[in-house]
């Protein structure tokens, strides 16, 4: 038995509460483990530590499997009666079998004649206040990604040039306004409302010279680009009639050359009231060349304009504690998006999450990271992250022909086995962004494999997000050609009629089946390496998902109850990039 492959901890994905009463227990092993038994109770039934004591456990076999690329995990979930628990595994291989406990392996002969206190895993306590909790809203949401300026112009006139709105084939750059704001937005409310999205993120909307809005100059403002306080006020009302939350962008990791604290560190040097706001290495600066490259302060992705704030500095965190709150309490948003916050110290997450719960328990924290990212997702810092990982692998499976949907099965395994369930049930999924290649554009204008991605997006357990224009298939190459305006007279001339009634059909399946939001999946070998198929269930019914990435007609066998979704499948025949999403 391959005992170095085998991993556990008392802790973060590997044993934490789903709830009040249940905890959670995973264990990692090779694939020459054929059965593990866990063995748990309460610490003190046997009696106290120290003292004379006999402790055995009740035995159970843990059945929930998921195979990974070279390992497996294994799940079960007990219920302590008192809150607390002492476990250990009993891993059966071929041959061989051995106990695990925290400081190791044992054989049989091992455990029965040991003598003294076993160093067993301990969970000691469910404490309500450390459980892992995103509302339960998050869950059930269709989150519509708007980039401001190029969304909707209203005609608003605020005295600022912009340039001519551009067309949906034309490439644009970073070099114009185009003048979209949030009362062009707040004119397409019932748009999205009858798309089905419940849920608005919105890139950055305070003051700043670009159109991005990432270097911000005045966290307190709005741009007036985009309009006042009183058009997002009046913008996050009229969304929540409608049912839809909105989520504002927090760029706390840098600011902009034009925030006056860097202005004042820029004019008065290590004398500046100001100088520990940032992280600065060196005076004077040079007068040529990447000052940050230079290290003489450090910023970020080495531009010398978004110079890094020092979140470690107490008045910095009660700074942007105070920006935050006033967010909430004056536009009454429901969600924040920490732009590159893997960066940001943990203790001003920790600080900021309190202080924002303090004003709205079933407020929303989205960070984003492109990376394993468990560091941050323990409960007091995000509920939540930008899903890039499963971007990545649900766009590799029709890009690489050498990748077969047994890699997805694994790879998908591992996406969601890093993070508690009740995380992965919030985590933010999105196959195109601002920041990336917009995903008609990735599929090289193949409409049935843009379909195909998005049927994946929509089946998998968490909370979708799509970017402004992909109802549509707007096209877009890399950041900032993936920020094209949105083609507002083709869209009411009925050009996109048709994939607009597709997305509205993609969303309404799955926000009517409780199956395709839950974590509950299991892959089927289909025989064919790319023909990907897995199902979603409950007690209550059970839907299979059919993808064709082959170069052939599928033969779907058995009976399909009710069909909720197909492109390019008939009488038990799915075609060369057909889906079917459907009642078994």
């Amino acid at each position: 038995m391959n005992l170095a492959a085998v991993y556990h901890i008392s802790a973060d994905n590997y044993c934490y509460p789903l709830n009040e009463n249940e905890l959670v227990v995973k264990i990692q092993t090779d694939y020459d483990v054929e059965r593990v038994e866990l063995v748990w109770g309460d610490p003190f039934e046997g009696g106290l530590f120290g003292g004379e004591s006999s402790w055995d456990g009740c035995h159970a076999d843990m059945t929930d499997v998921v195979d990974l690329r070279s390992h497996r995990v294994w799940q079960h979930i007990v219920s302590p009666k008192f809150k607390r628990c002492r476990y250990y595994f009993i891993l059966h291989g071929k041959n061989e079998t051995f106990y695990m406990f925290e400081d190791g392996f044992k054989t049989f002969d091992e455990f029965r004649s040991y003598v003294g206190r076993r160093q067993d895993f301990f969970f000691p306590w469910i404490n309500s206040s450390d459980i892992v909790k995103p509302a339960d809203w998050v869950n059930d949401t269709v989150w519509y990604q708007i980039f401001p300026d190029r969304f909707c112009n209203s005609g608003s006139e605020r005295g600022i040039k912009y340039h001519k709105w551009s067309g949906p084939d034309k490439k644009v750059s970073n070099a114009y306004l185009y003048g979209g704001d949030l009362k062009g937005v707040e004119s397409k409310l019932d748009y999205l409302k009858d798309l089905g999205i419940t849920g608005i993120y919105f890139t950055p909307i305070n003051e700043s010279p670009s159109n991005h809005k990432y270097n911000t100059t005045d966290y307190t403002k709005i741009d007036r680009s985009f309009g006042s306080d009183a058009d997002i006020k009046n913008l996050v009302e009229e969304a929540h009639k409608r049912g839809i939350r909105v989520m504002l962008d927090g760029v706390f990791n840098h600011s902009g050359a034009e925030f006056a604290p860097w202005q004042d560190v820029l004019k008065n040097g290590a004398a500046s009231r100001y100088i520990d706001w940032f992280m600065v290495n060196k005076f004077p600066f040079s007068k040529t060349g990447c000052k940050s490259r230079k290290g003489e302060y450090y910023s970020f992705a080495f531009v010398d304009d978004m110079p890094k704030l020092n979140t470690n500095n107490p008045e910095v965190v009660e700074y942007f504690k105070n920006v935050c709150t006033r967010w909430v309490k004056e536009y009454d948003i429901d969600a924040i998006r920490l732009d590159v916050s893997d960066e940001v110290s943990h203790s001003f997450n920790k600080q900021l999450r309190r202080a924002l719960f303090d004003l709205k328990p079933d407020f929303f924290i989205c960070g984003e990271t492109w990376h394993n990212s468990i560091a941050w997702l323990r409960g007091d810092e995000f509920d939540s992250i930008m899903n890039y990982s499963l971007q990545e692998i649900i766009d590799s499976f029709w890009h690489n022909d050498g990748m077969t949907a047994k890699d997805v099965e694994y790879q998908v395994n591992f996406c969601y086995n890093q993070y508690q369930i009740q995380t992965n049930n919030a985590m933010l999924n999105l196959l195109d962004s601002h920041d990336t290649m917009r995903l008609m554009t990735r599929c090289d204008n193949n409409e049935d494999i843009f379909y195909q991605e998005l049927c994946t997006l929509f089946t998998l357990n968490g909370s979708v997000c799509i970017y402004y224009g992909t109802e549509i298939g707007l096209e877009g190459g890399y950041d900032p050609d993936c920020r094209r305006c949105m083609p507002w007279a083709e869209i009411e001339k009925g050009m996109y009629d048709d994939r607009i009634g597709t997305m509205k059909q993609i969303v309404s399946m799955r926000k009517n089946n409780e199956e395709l939001k839950c974590g509950n999946i299991r892959f089927i070998d289909s025989g064919n390496d790319r023909v990907l198929m897995y199902e979603k269930y409950s007690d209550r019914k059970t839907i299979r998902v059919i993808l064709n990435n082959s170069s052939d007609v599928f033969s779907v066998d058995g009976e399909l109850k009710n069909i909720l979704f197909e492109r390019k499948y008939s009488s038990g025949e799915l075609g060369v990039n057909g889906v079917v999403v459907a009642e078994i």
